[in-house]
């Protein structure tokens, strides 16, 4: 590591109060411990599984974390929409039709001046047919290259071979690609051959004797009866997962990566 490097921590998917339970413990020692400048995390299912509110929005910022990213769940919560208009460090994903609220990508200015493009985006494979995530993506780094050299993105996706496809468009004209959004951490984290750090999935933050999340036995009695049920997270077997991304300030290449799955 030099004074040339950037230390990127990305948070996958916090889950309701046991994910903000986990995070909150864990995160000030790494912050510290792997001297991080930029930490981002994908806030989409903070409120009980389902969404954000402004005010675990405000709780994740004053624990350190310097950009929420989310995905579908975003609009779940309607008490978020009127901060989305204003608080451009809230991102929702990019690719979704002119005329939605908030903004996709952003620019975070860190104490030194340093500046590091964040931008988040959503599949359509198995998901919401909305606007194309690749083509969305080269014009939205396009327009962040003019500010900054590095650019994280958080690709929101379903499907295994729409993110990998999207890691390789995109190798070279940004830093990193991570996805999310199964809460199912995957073990292929690498540096693409042009500089660009890649994982599949990030996995979830949250309780992991469950099912992605939700308590055990009501996924369970969804799968069997074929009805909805009211999400409710469960508890037990706390897990923050996430990355560590090193990335050289001057030419926005990663030289590390490293996926965290921490009790």
């Amino acid at each position: 590591m030099t004074e040339n490097d950037l230390n990127i921590l990305f948070i996958a998917d916090i889950v309701g109060k046991p994910g903000l339970e986990i995070t909150t413990k864990l995160l000030p020692g790494l912050l510290e411990k792997h001297k991080i400048d930029i930490c981002i995390a994908n806030g989409e299912n903070g409120c009980e599984g389902k969404g954000l509110t402004v005010k675990l929005a405000r709780t994740y910022f004053g624990l350190g974390i310097n950009a929420i990213t989310s995905g579908n769940h975003i609009w779940d919560n309607r008490d978020i929409y009127d901060t989305l208009k204003t608080d451009h460090r809230i991102l929702r994903p990019s690719n979704y039709p002119d005329g939605n609220i908030g903004k996709g990508s952003t620019i975070i200015e860190l104490e030194d001046g340093f500046k590091v493009g964040v931008l988040n985006l959503q599949g359509r494979t198995f998901m919401f047919s909305i606007e194309c995530p690749f083509r969305t993506a080269l014009d939205e780094v396009r327009r962040l290259q003019k500010h900054a050299n590095v650019i994280f993105v958080d690709f929101h996706a379903e499907a295994t071979a729409e993110k990998i496809a999207l890691g390789w468009y995109l190798d070279g004209k940004v830093s990193a690609v991570i996805g999310t959004h199964t809460h199912v951490p995957t073990a292929d984290e690498r540096i693409l051959p042009e500089g660009t750090a890649y994982l599949t999935d990030a996995g979830m933050t949250g309780p992991y004797d469950s099912v992605i999340g939700l308590k055990k036995e009501l996924a369970i009695r969804r799968f069997l009866n074929q009805t909805p049920v009211r999400y409710r997270p469960a508890e037990e077997n706390l897990r923050f997962c996430g990355v560590l991304i090193r990335v050289n300030r001057e030419t926005g290449k990663a030289n590390r990566i490293e996926r965290l799955f921490l009790p």
